[in-house]
């Protein structure tokens, strides 16, 4: 597996309103199809209005975890 950065836009309720942010989710996957795949099953049921812009191969080779 591979590691691919995932750009996602989510509308975000404020003070003021509705506002799109953007946030980058790092994804272990096979390919970006899959990656792509992987955010979109993560995000579905929670009610969150979002968009998956873009989604490249990462130049991170590991992850040292605690």
């Amino acid at each position: 597996m591979s590691y691919y950065s995932a750009k996602v836009s989510l509308a975000v309720d404020t003070a003021k309103g509705v506002k799109r942010v953007t946030e980058m989710y790092l994804v272990d996957a096979q390919s970006v199809t899959h990656a792509e795949a992987m955010v979109v099953k993560d995000f579905e049921g929670q009610g969150i209005n979002f968009e998956v812009k873009a989604v490249s191969n990462s130049k991170i080779v590991k992850v040292i975890e605690n």
